[in-house]
């Protein structure tokens, strides 16, 4: 791109194309002031406009019905013959009078957080490949952040890059979930153990709320919010260990243990949610009673035989 010289900044700006640097009367000003509508059980997310967007002039969130779509084609991304698409889970933001309050840095964390509800919730097929334009058309926004939020859970191991394609959902077997749940006995074990002996009655007593949520969530049948209870309620004890670094490696060993497995009913997950949830509860108990010998015996069947 050529530099401008000294003359060209006294030159006037040229007039932006009609039908580009400002939304059309009337039908453009609407749109503009809409969000486009998500499916239900979901929060809509006004679409923000990249600056990136703009200098190439694609605007993906602007270029109409179709629009976002269309660019993402050209890039190879294929969106024909994909399974049905999950519905998303968006939490709500609250709203602020005269502007929206979601941003373009929160819209990733809001479908990433989607599409992890969506695993665990088995609306994903495993082995299905979708495409980030697609998945945008259903959360209403570009493909840009499903693209960054896939990106990350292709870090995570949940879901497989297909050049050209999309991201495809990596299909789980009962032996990994397994040697997932080896790892986290190795590491969550042995702290809880340490913490049974030196954390006062008083402070297991507040984790209380975090046990009582993980039994109304499986007793409902709701896998998102035990898987997000159920993490929580670890993440609090292991906390007191004060160490940060632990904290977040067996946070991320939880969350994809609760990735069903392939051939795994939801059915039979469910009763298996209301067993585990009672265990915390127990847990609490033996804690508060300074019963080690319970603690230990509970946590190998929590864990499973392959606990220390």
């Amino acid at each position: 791109m050529e530099q401008a010289g000294p003359r060209d900044a006294h030159r006037p700006a040229a007039a932006a194309p009609a039908g580009r640097g400002a939304p059309q009367a009337g039908r453009g000003a609407d749109a503009a002031a809409r969000p486009r509508p998500f499916p239900a059980e979901a929060v809509p997310l006004p679409a923000q406009p990249r600056a990136a967007d703009r200098e190439r002039g694609t605007a993906d969130d602007t270029a109409g019905p179709g629009g976002s779509a269309r660019a993402e084609t050209a890039r190879g991304e294929h969106t024909h013959s994909e399974p049905a698409l999950p519905r998303p889970r968006a939490a709500a933001a609250p709203q602020a009078p005269g502007r929206p309050v979601v941003q373009r840095a929160s819209v990733r964390a809001q479908i990433l957080d989607a599409l992890r509800a969506a695993l665990v919730a088995g609306e994903l097929e495993p082995g299905a490949v979708y495409s980030a334009p697609a998945l945008g058309e259903s959360f209403g926004v570009s493909a840009t952040p499903v693209r960054e939020a896939m990106q990350q859970l292709a870090l995570e191991g949940a879901v497989e890059v297909v050049p050209n394609r999309g991201f495809r959902i990596v299909e789980r077997d009962a032996r990994e979930l397994a040697e997932l749940t080896e790892i986290r006995a190795l590491v969550e074990v042995p702290v809880i153990l340490r913490l049974a002996r030196t954390v006062p009655a008083a402070r297991w007593a507040e984790l209380r709320p975090l046990a009582e949520a993980t039994v109304r969530a499986a007793s409902a049948g709701d896998r998102t919010g035990y898987a997000e209870s159920d993490r929580a309620f670890h993440r609090a004890v292991l906390t007191l260990s004060g160490n940060r670094q632990l904290v977040r490696i067996a946070d991320d060993l939880h969350r994809r243990t609760h990735w069903l497995p392939a051939g795994v009913s939801l059915a039979r997950s469910r009763t298996d949610l209301v067993a585990d949830a009672a265990e915390h509860a127990a847990l609490l108990d033996a804690l508060i009673a300074e019963n080690h010998t319970a603690v230990h015996s509970l946590l190998r069947g929590h864990f499973g035989t392959a606990t220390p």
